[in-house]
């Protein structure tokens, strides 16, 4: 359990997280909004207080491993793990610049500390179930757990389904997934676009275990992922109720956002919001 001065060094990591997302954004005039500042939490809590893992030794041995789906969200990525230590905080203003190592997508040969690359969307998940498959032939898959954030809308796509029939059907009981459930995408809300719903019972019907939670509570989180971690019979997901935009009350809940940067303007703005 998640104590009350950790939660708060957690939420400093993630204002600090969004702060560093919009100014990278600004700084590219091109990326993604939305989402980024919506997963902050996650991400916090992920690098630090979850995972096993190491920024001296990227290729650590006993580390977790993380895998972002959604590769397009990778702002918030490079600003947690610079925060954490595996790069440069001065780098981050390189993002997509021609021959920078953050690029719009993440390429793994060229960050220590990425897993995968990523960004055809609906891919990760698959990816993510080879490797935890791969944890067992190694008969490491009772210390090391593969963790696979992906976003609600890939959940469109039939290949999220391929991964999550086998990842059942092999009781992957070392992967969570974690969906970032703030019900838009480029064109709309998702349910709008596409409708998803009943995700609950679809996740429940490829043999995972399914835990609902809001996902910018810490502690909800850190309890979901303790749950997830003793499933020890099937694969787990994590549907995180997440507002895209979290922090920036001009984009909160406003799908326009999702691939829209902001001006400099709006940038200013968007950082006294979080300075709040």
């Amino acid at each position: 359990m998640l104590n009350d001065g950790k939660i708060k060094l957690l939420e400093e990591k993630a204002r600090a997280i969004r702060r560093l997302v919009i100014n990278m954004l600004v700084e590219a005039r091109s990326g993604h909004t939305a989402s980024p500042l919506g997963t902050a939490d996650i991400l916090a809590l992920l690098y630090f207080h979850t995972l096993k893992h190491d920024p001296k030794r990227p290729d650590w041995n006993e580390r977790d491993i993380f895998v972002l789906s959604s590769g397009h969200i990778c702002p918030v990525l490079y600003a947690a793990m610079s925060l954490a230590g595996y790069l440069p905080e001065k780098e981050l203003s390189t993002l997509r610049r021609f021959g920078s190592r953050l690029q719009g997508h993440p390429h793994r040969e060229w960050l220590p500390g990425l897993e995968t690359s990523s960004g055809p969307l609906g891919s990760g998940l698959a990816q993510a179930v080879g490797m935890a498959l791969g944890l067992r032939l190694d008969n490491l898959h009772t210390s090391r757990h593969v963790f696979c954030l992906l976003s609600d809308a890939e959940m469109e796509c039939g290949a999220t389904w391929e991964a999550a029939m086998l990842a059942g059907k092999e009781k992957l009981h070392n992967l969570i997934a974690i969906v970032d459930r703030n019900m838009i995408q480029i064109g709309g809300l998702t349910e709008e676009v596409m409708p998803l719903e009943p995700v609950i019972d679809k996740w429940k019907a490829f043999g995972w275990q399914v835990i609902e939670v809001d996902g910018h509570n810490f502690s909800d989180l850190d309890d979901a992922i303790g749950l997830a971690k003793a499933a020890w019979y099937k694969p787990a997901v994590i549907i995180a109720h997440t507002i895209p935009g979290k922090g920036v009350t001009a984009f909160e809940g406003r799908y326009e956002w999702h691939g829209k940067v902001p001006s400099k303007e709006e940038g200013r703005v968007a950082l006294d919001n979080l300075a709040k």
